[in-house]
């Protein structure tokens, strides 16, 4: 595909180096010089320097010829003029970021597709809403719903009390067809592995796992982690994430949102009624415990600084919080961040990358999710009439070694899948793929 991408900040530089290691043809604009001389150092793009909302840069672009425009740049504003514009020269597809949850009400939505613009994604919205699943589920690290919540993946770190440890797949698994759920993959020392029956499992792995939607609470028993009731949590950061999750909690539970700069902490009083607003440094110790942080069931930091999120965090932990997750938006510091015992990590990069990614494929992707504690995602497939997929049983199909398919929803019932198991026209199909695999799924249900 041919991509321009408008803004190379964190977010468009992510995307820059994905999309370009997966043969597409990319062209990234921005107005900072020093920005387009590092992603240039990065990744296979064209680079062009200028106002993304100039018709003279866009045209340098070569927008009328472009699959998709993508607009990432941290000002909304802009990111919707250049992506109307784009898409009125001749782009197939324009794609913006937003910060405005009003511009996702269907009516106002509606609006934005008239002029133009295919997709609106508000990743801030997004991370909230991963924050306030795993707070409903407190023994798990990451947890996606699929087809309406028909199928989950569900990710867990494994305890030294895990009944699992010691143990291969095929012990876990002998009654395979009968299972309401099945391990895709195994991440261990920071490899990722699709296990086979022989692969044993040990203490520190993360499993990830597609289960009905029934049977999740039934198989977090192996993560040696209990499931804890979420009353009292405190937030740190009055970040755009952090305010969309003290406003969907406050009413349910006892809510602290803890913002070092004491203006915005005044404002915040305002608008989240039901929020207790402390203004305070998050990193300095003695002051968290003084506002109760030991007492509390989770602690969720969302600052725009990774290294105070990751402290803070490990701070919380250290102080017997059972559920504790934090933002990390440098991608180094993940596999660091999780050594150190934190249960979750966010990064906006990675769910903007999920959003985005779809766009990108040559068959009808319903959704991916680019996880954060491995290299690989998860994606839900339509299958096609006639497509590879449904000429036999899975275990004919010849499906790479590096992807496994999870999970099927036909109609409204969902299934794991097995080996005898055949796919039907039209069944929603959820798979988990290594980078080396996706480009090669996606023919088996075209």
């Amino acid at each position: 595909m041919r991509i321009v991408i408008s803004g190379v900040g964190e977010v468009g530089t992510h995307l820059a180096k994905m999309l370009s290691g997966a043969s597409h043809d990319i062209t990234v604009i921005d107005d900072d010089p020093k920005r387009i001389e590092e992603v240039a150092g990065m990744a296979d793009v064209v680079t062009i320097e200028g106002d993304c909302t100039t018709f003279a840069v866009l045209k340098k672009a070569s927008v009328r010829k472009a699959d998709l425009f993508i607009a990432v740049r941290p000002e909304e504003s802009i990111n919707i003029i250049s992506a109307v514009l784009a898409k009125q020269l001749g782009a197939r597809k324009a794609i913006a970021r937003i910060d405005n949850n009003e511009y996702l009400e269907p009516n106002n939505k509606e609006m934005f597709i008239n002029m133009g613009i295919d997709y609106l994604f508000y990743p801030e919205k997004v991370a909230a809403r991963e924050v306030i699943n795993l707070l409903g589920h407190t023994s798990t690290t990451e947890y996606v719903d699929f087809s309406g919540g028909k199928l989950s993946l569900v990710v867990f770190k494994l305890d030294s009390s895990s009944p699992l440890i010691g143990r291969t797949l095929i012990e876990v698994t002998a009654d395979r067809e009968a299972l309401p759920y099945r391990t895709v993959a195994i991440s261990r020392d920071g490899d990722t592995i699709i296990p086979r029956g022989s692969d044993q499992f040990q203490e520190g792995d993360t499993v990830y796992v597609i289960a009905n939607q029934n049977d999740v609470k039934s198989l977090m028993v192996f993560s040696g982690k209990p499931n804890i009731e979420v009353n009292n949590i405190m937030i740190l950061g009055g970040s755009r994430i952090g305010v969309r999750i003290a406003t969907e909690l406050q009413d349910e539970a006892n809510v602290k949102l803890v913002e070092y700069n004491p203006d915005k902490a005044y404002k915040l009083t305002e608008t989240l009624e039901k929020t207790l607003i402390i203004s305070d440094d998050g990193r300095n110790i003695d002051s968290m415990i003084e506002e109760g942080l030991s007492n509390m069931d989770a602690f969720v930091a969302v600052t725009g600084r990774s290294e105070t999120n990751i402290l803070a965090a490990m701070v919380a932990k250290r102080l017997g919080v059972k559920k504790v997750i934090a933002e990390v938006e440098n991608l180094n510091f993940i596999n660091l961040a999780e050594s150190m015992g934190i249960d979750t990590i966010i990064n906006k990069k990675l769910i903007t990358a999920s959003n985005i990614f779809r766009f990108t494929m040559n068959t009808d992707v319903q959704a991916i999710k680019c996880l954060t504690g491995c290299d690989a995602e998860v994606l839900e497939f339509i299958a096609k009439p006639n497509s590879p997929a449904t000429k036999g049983q899975i275990r004919e199909l010849d499906f790479p070694h590096d992807a496994v398919i999870g999970g099927i929803v036909r109609g409204d019932r969902s299934y794991i899948a097995t080996g005898s198991m055949e796919i039907n026209a039209f069944d929603r199909v959820v798979v988990f793929a290594l980078p080396s695999a996706i480009a090669r799924i996606g023919r088996f249900f075209s």
